[in-house]
């Protein structure tokens, strides 16, 4: 057996003399280990701290460690010991093997980093080698130090190859007595630095916060003597001192073989807390006195206050003081002392009494303000008293005096709490009749946090930017200025969204009507029976509350003190005004027309249907309205909103995919309306995708020709297939109408590259994106060459605002088939853009995409901003709505929709002109034949306009007599015959025209020529 130089003590047991040391008691539980010879666990190198929480949840550490210690005079090689642990009552021991050639010097110390139960917890640190091998339980377990690499066997293994061994916890192997069980945040720590060993696990460890040390540490020599004794702190666990008193708590410690000279403050900063001068220790085994000092101006709260104190040894010890200031019965603490400078405040939790003058009443409580204020712009005067239920005990001007619980309300999803007044005992009217005078701020350079319960007046103009809480909870969300969506001006990702989203998240306050529930009466409506986005308020004045919104989340909110009056800055237009053209198409989203209810009705009044959603069909399905009264103030909007727009060519977004029917209910809806066949509607392509809605087209006959039958792009990444329509307008000019409806913003199922990338486009940008991609170079490429003509216009919803992805794609310059944005070139210049209001910002889904050889037969485009802009109130919905909500519709085109129409004036090159001045006509006389209908007559047409005419020369026949026919007319236009004189006319050449009238009644044959270069 090692001796190492230690003394033994020889025994006798059962006839066999046995050498022990003599610092090991001997105790029946050993009696097994000693006749098997287990080693006293003396050696030189000794287990001097171990932690074994690593990576455990709340674990100071990531991982586990062991690390030993030389207490010997000589320098002990350790190469391939090893570390080997077991549980409490286990007898399987893991090993972790020390490196070869590794050797500790006398007084040094060696960390060895083990394993973690998950490497995402917890602190990393070095270590002097590292091994996975071991994980050890941080409550109960059994250390072994191992002088080879053969693993123990046995719950008490009696093996001369240990070292030394640590019991912790409940295990049932260890010296003496098993040390106290380890924690996430504790280690076991062998006394005096390693060198104490005692030959009891319990005596010689305690647990302490981890404070390993490695083979780069300083030596620590033992000296094998006296053990030193430790600095005895005497402190109160817990203290009490009434607020604005101040006062100090004594503190001392003491050391028997030591002089305590120094102690510190070791907790965190708090400001009027501090530590008096230290009256040292007289000498050794003296004691030292401190004074833990707080101000009258230390806040009322409770403060863990450490202290450190230190010896000449260089000895350390500290003792906690739970510091209690209370606020005294009969202190008045000024409401900016309890708002404090801080996120929240100092005094939260606190019963204390207040005062201050009431500067508004609301449902819940009212605002009270101190009366001076303490002149610091970082601490609010004011604060709001919540009294529930509790009859209202105050009146604005009244000075009163409040007890009550300082509180940090944080309602449903705010980032932030709010300090108030609660669980009021009493509020006590000290004066009347006083006023407290507003402050001036602006919104956009004032922290409204240092504001909050101050009564404040903005003296510049707010503008409304979302009104659609306005009946639900009498909310408008104002702003200075306008807010627009960043990705609607900026490109997504670039550095100016970025700006302006920071910018737009901190330019924001709700204007509320006191009450926190549904108003009696929708609020703050003008004379026409809307609060619209737009208009302007100055000189608002109030208090600044923090609290729940209507349209979800939480945020400031501006309870007003005066009724605030709005400037009509944007007011309603009848009609669209758009630059005149010969033609006009336009952009409706109509909201989910659906002619089947969400209560299983129908139009018709059958009971029992449903609506189509991809294979099945459902009542649940079905959007829009949810039964016929519903419907037809529905409808009755809608169509008032198109025959006010009265477009040649409206595409439709959100009608009901169920064939033609919808679409062909809402033209006669609107024939009705004009008392007259205005309006027919394209019959539907062979594809409208699996949606329950699609996209569709209607059209005036009278004005514009169906050129070819309806495309659809039934392309899998189209679920609601653009649809496409070639058009030809009286002048003899085509083009052709793309109507589009891309993937939504909502995120419901996004994953992936579909899911929010906080690049500001929200949801699905991904599937936008494809769905631009399979538009410009698969369906427009399709379209043209159906159409034979390149004027293309691209309009509907894509989902995506002015410089979203989808939209720069469609846009690019390098594009082969580039289409100009005609919004930002005919809306932009003149102000935002914007046909969608959403979250307090304003922006544009709704497009209106040119090719380049339609682009510049553009005459206008505008944004018709009939239905973003008005409160959500007026729409046909019932749904949420009290009788005075519902009292507020009416059959205008205002709020049909919560898209904005768009609409385009197009100025389209005719394909025919009249060069009837240009043409010298001479006409034969007519030959009728004597027993024959057919009578011939011949005319010459000579070019003298001086210039070619290159393209095909038409003879036109206005006003022949009834009865007479031209039979051989190459066609009709407008109901006049014609003739197709020349494929074209050279300057100065002449043409033949031969013609045959089917004229039974032989009359005289007379009629007005007209020459057209074109073609029909």
């Amino acid at each position: 057996m090692q001796k190492n130089n230690k003394k033994f003590l020889l025994v006798h047991i059962l006839g066999v003399f046995i050498f022990m040391d003599k610092r090991i008691p001997l105790r029946a539980s050993a009696l097994a280990a000693l006749l098997a010879c287990q080693p006293a666990f003396a050696a030189d190198v000794v287990i001097s701290q171990m932690y074994g929480a690593g990576g455990n949840n709340g674990a100071t550490l990531r991982y586990d460690y062991v690390e030993l210690f030389n207490r010997g005079s000589a320098a002990v090689a350790v190469g391939g010991w090893t570390i080997q642990y077991a549980s409490a009552s286990g007898t399987t021991w893991g090993k972790a093997e020390l490196p070869a050639g590794t050797s500790i010097d006398p007084g040094k110390y060696f960390l060895l980093k083990l394993a973690s139960s998950n490497v995402a917890v917890g602190a990393d640190f070095a270590a002097d080698h590292y091994s996975a091998s071991v994980n050890m339980s941080g409550a109960s377990g059994k250390v072994a130090l191992v002088n080879n690499n053969t693993a123990l066997s046995g719950a008490q293994p009696g093996s001369a190859s240990i070292q030394d061994v640590v019991g912790y916890g409940s295990a049932n192997f260890s010296e003496t007595a098993a040390a106290t069980g380890m924690s996430a945040t504790t280690s076991l720590l062998r006394a005096n630095n390693g060198c104490t060993d005692s030959n009891n696990n319990a005596a010689d460890f305690s647990a302490v916060a981890p404070q390993f040390r490695t083979a780069a540490s300083p030596a620590n020599m033992c000296d094998n003597g006296p053990l030193p004794q430790p600095i005895v702190p005497l402190c109160p666990a817990a203290a009490k001192l009434n607020f604005g008193a101040g006062g100090s708590i004594a503190l001392s410690a003491s050391d028997a073989d030591g002089i305590v000279n120094d102690a510190l403050l070791t907790s965190a900063a708090v400001p009027g807390l501090s530590l008096g001068k230290l009256l040292p220790a007289g000498g050794v085994g003296g004691s030292a006195s401190v004074s833990l000092l707080a101000s009258p101006s230390l806040a009322a709260g409770t403060y863990p206050v450490a202290v450190k104190f230190s010896n000449d040894q260089g000895q350390e010890a500290s003792c906690t003081v739970s510091l209690t200031v209370e606020v005294g019965a009969g202190t008045v603490v000024p409401v900016p002392q309890i708002q404090g400078s801080g996120a929240s405040s100092p005094f939260s939790g606190a019963k204390l009494t207040t005062e201050g003058v009431v500067t508004a009443t609301v449902g819940s409580g009212f605002f009270i303000q101190d009366v001076a204020g303490d002149g610091d712009p970082n601490t609010s005067d004011g604060m709001f008293v919540y009294m529930g239920a509790a009859a209202m005990a105050a009146k604005v001007g009244d000075l009163v005096r409040v007890s009550g619980t300082v509180t940090e309300y944080k309602p449903s999803g705010a980032t932030r709490s709010y300090t108030e007044l609660s669980s009021v005992t009493s509020v006590l009217t000290q004066s009347t009749g006083n006023s407290i005078t507003p402050a001036n701020i602006d919104l956009s350079s004032t922290s409204l946090a240092n504001v909050e319960g101050m009564l404040v007046r903005f003296p510049g103009a707010l503008t409304v930017n979302a009104t659609d809480s306005l009946a639900s909870r009498g909310e408008l969300t104002l702003s200075a200025g306008r807010r627009e969506i960043p990705t609607n001006r900026y490109p997504a990702r670039s550095a100016d969204a970025l700006a302006l989203a920071a910018q737009n998240a901190a330019n924001m306050i709700t204007l509320d009507d006191g009450l926190f529930v549904t108003p009696a009466t929708v609020p703050y409506l003008d004379q026409d029976g809307t609060v619209r986005v737009g208009y302007t308020v100055s000189g608002l004045t109030g208090v600044i509350d923090f609290g729940a919104l209507g349209s979800g989340g939480a945020g400031f909110k501006l309870q007003p003190t005066e009724a605030p009056v709005f400037s009509r800055d944007n007011p309603r237009t009848p009609v669209p005004e758009v630059a005149a053209g010969n033609l006009k198409v336009a952009s409706a989203n109509v909201l989910n027309f659906f002619t089947t209810f969400m209560d299983g009705t129908d139009v018709l009044g059958q009971t029992g249907q449903g609506c189509t959603l991809g294979s099945g069909n459902s009542k649940a399905n079905c959007r829009g309205a949810d039964n016929m009264a519903e419907f037809v103030r529905q409808r009755d909007k809608i169509v008032a909103g198109l025959k006010a727009i009265d477009a040649d060519v409206v595409g439709l977004m959100e009608i009901q995919n169920n064939g033609d029917y919808a679409t062909s209910y809402l033209v006669d809806s609107l024939n009705s309306a004009y008392g007259r066949v205005e309006y027919a509607y394209v019959p539907k392509p062979p594809a409208t995708g699996t949606d329950a809605i699609r996209v569709a087209m209607i059209y005036k006959p009278a004005k514009v020709a169906l050129a070819g039958a309806a495309l659809s792009d039934a392309a899998q990444v189209n679920d609601r297939p653009p649809m496409a329509q070639t058009f030809k307008a009286n002048n003899g000019a085509k083009f052709s109408v793309i109507v589009n409806h891309l993937k939504s913003k909502r995120c419901n199922g996004a994953s992936g590259a579909n899911a929010d990338q906080n690049d500001g486009q929200s949801c699905y940008n991904a599937d936008r994106m494809a769905q631009a991609q399979q538009l410009a170079e698969s369906f427009v490429p399709q379209v043209v060459a159906a159409a034979g003509d390149p004027d293309v216009l691209l309009i509907g919803d894509f989902n995506a605002y002015g410089m979203e992805d989808p939209i720069m794609y469609l846009t690019a310059a390098e594009r082969p088939l580039r289409f100009e944005n005609q919004v930002e070139r005919f809306v932009r210049p003149n102000g935002m853009p914007h046909s969608y209001v959403f979250g307090g910002e304003s922006g544009y889904l709704d497009h209106a995409l040119a090719s380049a050889a339609m682009s510049s037969q553009v005459a206008g485009a505008m944004e018709w901003n009939a239905n973003a802009d008005e409160p959500e109130v007026l729409d046909f919905n019932l749904d949420g709505k009290n009788a005075a909500a519902q009292a507020l519709y009416n059959t205008l085109p205002y709020r049909a929709s919560d898209h904005d129409p768009v609409v385009i004036s197009l100025n389209l090159a005719p394909s025919y002109v009249d060069v009837t001045s240009s043409v010298q006509i001479q006409r034969s006389g007519l030959v009728q034949g004597r027993f024959s209908s057919i009578a011939t007559a011949t005319a010459w047409l000579t070019n003298s306009s001086g210039a070619d005419m290159a393209a095909p020369l038409q003879y036109v026949l206005q006003g022949l007599p009834a009865g007479v026919t031209l039979a051989n007319a190459s066609g009709s236009i407008n109901g006049m015959p014609y003739i197709t004189a020349a494929p074209a006319l050279a300057a100065g050449a002449q043409a033949t025209v031969q013609l045959q009238f089917n004229n039974p009644g032989r009359v005289a044959v007379n009629y007005t020529p007209k020459v057209y270069n074109g073609s029909f």
